[in-house]
C-alpha cells in the first residue's frame, strides 16, 4: 500500500516538498516479521530531510532505518528506509512518523503521512481446531546462569602466587662460583730485591734525605730478615732483632756487618746523625749482599721458647 501526499508546508513555514510518498513492504506481513516503510521526498536541493528519533511507536517497533538522496538538475530525492515490526493482527496504520527539515531558512518539523499494513497470525488456519493458540508475552524471570568467575580468579591467585614463588627461588638460588685465578706470591727474595731497586732509583741521600733513607732502608732488611727466619723483626728492638738471629742458624749471614749497619742505622734514625754518601752507598750495598748470601738458605725450625 502506498499514499501520497500533497505538498503540504512543514511547522516551520519552510517550503513544502515538491512530493512526499510512502508505501510499505511487504503489504501483508505476519506477527512479529520486519516490515520496511519506504519515505520518498522530492524536494529543493537547498533542504535536507532526516527521520527523528520515533519514540513510543505503540503496537510497533523500530527497528533500524537507511537514508539515500540523488540530487538532480534542480530538484533532490531523498529516501528513507524505516524497518519496523507489528505486534498486533489485523489491518493497522503505521505509526506517526516525523521528518526534520533543515534549510537555509531555519528547521522545520514535517509528519509523515500513515500508509495501511495487514498483519497475519503466525499460526496455520487450523490452529484453534487443533489446540494451538497465542498466548500472552510472559514476565522475564530470573535464571541461574553457573558462574566460573571465582574459580578463574582463585587460579589467576594462584598462578601469581606460583610466578612470585619462582622468582624467589631463583633470586636466591646460588651463585655459581667464578674462579679467580690468585698468582703464587713472589719469593721473598725477590720482592727484596725489588725493593731495594726501587729505593736506591730514589737516590735519597744525594735529595739529604738520610733518615728517609735509612728508615726505608732498615724496613726492607728487617722484612726480608723477619720473614726468612721466621719471626717478627718490623716491631724488634736492635738488641732483639741481633738476639733472634744469633739465636738461629743463619749461614751466609754477616752478623758483623749487619750489627754495624743496624747501629748506624738507629743513630741516623733516632740521634739525627748524617752519615755521608759513600757510607749511605756502602749500607745499601750491604742489603743486597745479606739478600744474595742468604736466599739460597734453608731457614732452620724455630727454637723452643
Amino acid at each position: 500500500m502506498a499514499a501520497a501526499a500533497p505538498a503540504s508546508e512543514p511547522d516551520g513555514g519552510l517550503p513544502p516538498p515538491e512530493q512526499l510518498r510512502v508505501r510499505v513492504k511487504p503489504e501483508h506481513v505476519k506477527l512479529g516479521e520486519p516490515v520496511t516503510l519506504e519515505i520518498v521526498v522530492t524536494h529543493d536541493p537547498g533542504q535536507r530531510y532526516e527521520l527523528k528519533t520515533p519514540g513510543d511507536l505503540g503496537d510497533f517497533e523500530y527497528l533500524e532505518q537507511e537514508r539515500s538522496r540523488v540530487d538532480g538538475s534542480g530538484r533532490s530525492t531523498t529516501t528513507l528506509e524505516v524497518k519496523l515490526s507489528a505486534f498486533k493482527l489485523g489491518t493497522l496504520d503505521t505509526p506517526q512518523l516525523e521528518l526534520e527539515v533543515t534549510a537555509p531558512e531555519g528547521v522545520a518539523t514535517l509528519p509523515v503521512p500513515r500508509a495501511k499494513l495487514t498483519v497475519d497470525s503466525s499460526l496455520p488456519p487450523d490452529a484453534q481446531t487443533k489446540g494451538e493458540n497465542l498466548y500472552d508475552v510472559k514476565a522475564p524471570e530470573e535464571v541461574p546462569i553457573r558462574s566460573w568467575r571465582l574459580l578463574y580468579l582463585l587460579g589467576g591467585l594462584l598462578a601469581l602466587a606460583a610466578i612470585g614463588y619462582a622468582i624467589m627461588r631463583y633470586l636466591a638460588r646460588p651463585k655459581p662460583m667464578t674462579p679467580v685465578y690468585v698468582p703464587p706470591p713472589e719469593p721473598l727474595h725477590v720482592r727484596a730485591i725489588r725493593q731495594l731497586d726501587a729505593l736506591a732509583a730514589e737516590n735519597l741521600p744525594a735529595k739529604g734525605e738520610f733518615k728517609s733513607f735509612y728508615f726505608r732502608l732498615s724496613e726492607i732488611t728487617r722484612g726480608y730478615l723477619g720473614g726468612l727466619y721466621g719471626f717478627e723483626a718490623l716491631e724488634s728492638t736492635t738488641p732483639e732483632l741481633l738476639n733472634a738471629l744469633r739465636a738461629r742458624t743463619t749461614p751466609g749471614l754477616p752478623m758483623t756487618d749487619l750489627t754495624t749497619f743496624a747501629e748506624a742505622s738507629d743513630f741516623v734514625r733516632y740521634a739525627k746523625e748524617q752519615p755521608d754518601l759513600d757510607e749511605c752507598k756502602t749500607h745499601l750495598e750491604l742489603a743486597y749482599r745479606i739478600v744474595h748470601s742468604t736466599q739460597a738458605a734453608t731457614v732452620p725450625p724455630r727454637p723452643a721458647p
